[in-house]
């Protein structure tokens, strides 16, 4: 039996779905809530999974941080675009020694919850998951399920796997979820911005899915074209220099990536269900900031800065549009 308490700071789709499979495991687990406070107070979480469903009639649901317990892992399950609550979330939450488990998409996030509770508390923590919340305390997961965990270290270089870092691990994994560990965080968030900047990006730009950005024969070359630029600028930002070649994205790995995305259910993107629901986009995490990483490693990346204007534009008309009036939706993006 685990000694260590989790909270789970953001129970949308990713957050809810995993904080239940660790509470289904018998860990004790504390759920931050916003909308769905009173009802999943009064009639806790409910978990479809091609894994088994499963229900949850009680779980420790807080609206406040102030109320929460001060446990040992705290997860960050929320948007990027709401990482300006961190400050008040995280002294309230995490006990003394404990740890941050940052689950969030896109670069240098780490670097923003190190300056709240110190770089040696933070681990780094990649979700591939298909899942969405399909109405309050209800979460549907159809695909995927695996995270990839590694230590932070401010200069993002590869890390010990820490005791730690398998005591977490060992957590998941009681809880049936896959789990990778591994030793290079700055790796692992580059390989993923070769799905998420191209996905992401043009599910928004072009209102597709991604069944109907892959069948597309014009919207999968641009697809190409746009991985390939996440991979000249990890080359640059992570792999050049370095002694050994498993720090470069190859072209195999990038053609894996295409097959799995052919082989998936059709699927709308967390940005995609984040536009049409209104709510602000995660321009800069997932696109903003690699292309400022690039740009000090004196890299040019085009078809990504166009990209990045366009959402740019379309997240600023939107939000000063005011149209937060759709019906809400989670999505956790592969």
């Amino acid at each position: 039996m685990s000694e260590r308490s989790y909270a789970i700071l953001g129970t949308g789709a990713l957050g809810g779905f995993y904080g239940a499979r660790l509470q289904q495991a018998g860990l004790e687990v504390h759920f931050l809530l916003h909308r769905d406070y009173q009802h999943v107070r009064q009639h806790g979480l409910v978990v479809e999974s091609t894994e088994g469903n499963f229900t949850l009639p009680q779980v420790h649901a807080y609206s406040d941080v102030q109320d929460m317990p001060r446990c040992d892992v705290v997860a960050v399950a929320l948007k990027t675009t709401q990482n300006y609550l961190l400050p008040h979330l995280l002294p309230a939450v995490a006990k003394d020694g404990g740890v941050v488990l940052v689950l969030q998409n896109g670069l240098g996030v780490e670097e923003e919850v190190a300056q709240i509770v110190g770089p040696q508390r933070v681990i780094g923590g990649l979700c591939f998951v298909c899942a969405n919340k399909i109405g309050p305390g209800r979460i549907r997961q159809w695909d995927y399920s695996s995270i990839f965990l590694a230590e932070y270290s401010p200069a993002y270089q590869p890390t010990e796997v820490t005791q730690r870092l398998r005591q977490i691990a060992a957590d998941f994994e009681r809880a049936a979820i896959p789990i990778e560990v591994g030793q290079d965080l700055l790796l692992a968030r580059w390989r993923k911005l070769v799905w998420n900047i191209p996905f992401n990006g043009l599910s928004v730009v072009l209102n597709a899915t991604t069944a109907e950005l892959m069948a597309n024969p014009d919207a999968r070359s641009l697809v190409e074209e746009l991985m390939d630029e996440v991979a000249i600028a990890a080359h640059r930002c992570v792999g050049e220099g370095s002694s050994t070649e498993n720090r470069l994205i190859t072209e195999n790995f990038i053609q894996k990536l295409l097959e799995d995305t052919t082989r998936m259910q059709p699927y709308r993107t967390s940005m995609k269900i984040d536009y049409e629901t209104g709510r602000p986009l995660e321009v800069e995490a997932i696109f903003g900031n690699p292309l400022r990483a690039a740009q000090q490693a004196g890299i040019d990346l085009p078809k990504i800065a166009t990209l990045y204007r366009q959402l740019k534009f379309l997240d600023a008309r939107q939000q000063i549009a005011g149209t937060s009036s759709h019906p809400s939706s989670s999505h956790s993006s592969v």
